[in-house]
C-alpha cells in the first residue's frame, strides 16, 4: 500500500531518567528532554513509513521544526502521533504532535525522504576512508 496522506501512527514512550535534559547541559531542568521529543517524532513517522517501503528502501530524516511547549516530569508516559500531510515523489512531510498525561507538550514539521538502503550506506562508508 503506498504511502497518502492522512495515514497515521502513534507511540509511546514511559520517560525515565535516561530522558533527562541534563544528559545535554547538566544546568538545565531535570524533565524530558527536547532531543528526546525529537527523537521520538522521527521514530513514530519513521515507523509509519516502513511497512510501505519497497525491499532495500528505507528513510531519513531531512528537516524538522520542532516547538517544545511544555515541560514533562520524569515517569510520566508521552504519547506521540503523527499524519502525512504531503508527499511529493520520494519526500514525506508529517504532522507530529506530542501529548503527556496531563497536556500537549509539542509539534513539528517533518519531512523524511526515502533512499536505498545499499547507496547511502556505502556512501557513508566512503567518508571514512
Amino acid at each position: 500500500m503506498a504511502l497518502t496522506v492522512g495515514m497515521t501512527h502513534e507511540m509511546r514512550l514511559k520517560t525515565g531518567p535516561e530522558h533527562t535534559a541534563q544528559k545535554f547541559f547538566p544546568k538545565v531542568p531535570d524533565v524530558f528532554g527536547t532531543p528526546f521529543l525529537g527523537g521520538l517524532f522521527e521514530g513514530v513517522s519513521a515507523a509509519l513509513m516502513a511497512p510501505h517501503l519497497a525491499p532495500g528502501e528505507t528513510s531519513v530524516g531531512i528537516s524538522m521544526n520542532l516547538k517544545h511547549t511544555a515541560p514533562t516530569p520524569l515517569g510520566m508516559e508521552v504519547r506521540v502521533v503523527t499524519e502525512i500531510t504531503q508527499v511529493e515523489g520520494r519526500k514525506i512531510t508529517f504532522k507530529v504532535e506530542g501529548f503527556d498525561e496531563k497536556e500537549k507538550i509539542g509539534e513539528a514539521v517533518h519531512e523524511r525522504f526515502i533512499i536505498d538502503a545499499a547507496k547511502f550506506n556505502k556512501r557513508v562508508e566512503g567518508k571514512k576512508i
